[in-house]
């Protein structure tokens, strides 16, 4: 499997990302398919912007949120086909998993 295989995102920089409650929180909020301020994706959340807007930095690395500038404002929202792919990856990877064990039950059958 190619170290790229999420649209050159690297998987481990993908997941990695999402095993944050806080980032997984974040991506929740921004799945709605708007826009999103750094205040109302703060709202409610015991952290400061400036934290949030840190987990929003990883997130972006990761290719999976992207930040617009309207204004004097910063809105930012999901890229789906980020999700769309680390779903693709772990398919692949059970798929891959799936054949493994049934070559081992055949050896072990015959």
């Amino acid at each position: 499997m190619s170290r790229t295989s999420l649209r050159g995102r690297s998987p481990a920089s993908v997941f990695s990302a999402l095993g944050d409650t806080t980032r997984l929180e974040l991506v929740a909020r921004l799945s709605d398919g708007k826009q999103h301020s750094i205040t109302e994706l703060t709202d409610g959340l015991a952290l400061t912007r400036q934290a949030v807007t840190k987990h929003l930095q990883v997130l972006s690395g990761a290719g999976l949120v992207t930040r617009k500038r309207i204004g004097r404002e910063s809105r930012f929202d999901m890229r789906p086909d980020a999700i769309a792919d680390a779903r693709d990856y772990l398919t692949r990877v059970s798929d891959q998993w799936d054949q493994a064990i049934a070559r081992l039950r055949a050896a072990v059958e015959e």
